[in-house]
């Protein structure tokens, strides 16, 4: 099976996966949205290390790849939220998973 991303062919589906959430902070900030809309500033709070800029440009991958969303409120001061798409919201199963790993193989492994 060929998967299709950014126009071109894939020969593997975890190759696709991996184009559209691959890299350090897309993961993270897609897990950040699994439960609710954050605003920009929220997504900063909940992710220290990653900087504004970088944040900023994977946002607007994410959203460009049709995981996230971005609405824009007409406030004073301006609002803006990022939620997750139904694709987005697709991947909550496999965020699921990567948690359980995590807190099994990583997490309580360093308490021991």
């Amino acid at each position: 099976m060929v998967t299709n991303t950014k126009e071109k062919a894939v020969p593997c589906p975890v190759t696709g996966m991996i184009e559209l959430i691959g890299g350090k902070w897309k993961p993270i900030i897609l897990y950040c949205l699994r439960t609710d809309k954050r605003r920009f500033g929220e997504l900063a709070v909940r992710i220290p290390a990653i900087s504004r800029k970088v944040l900023t440009e994977q946002l607007k991958e994410l959203e460009a790849d049709g995981l996230i969303t971005r609405e824009q409120f007409n406030e004073t001061p301006p609002r803006v939220e990022y939620g997750l798409t139904t694709l987005g919201k697709s991947l909550a199963p496999v965020l699921s998973e990567m948690e359980k790993w995590g807190m099994k193989h990583i997490i309580n492994k360093k308490k021991k």
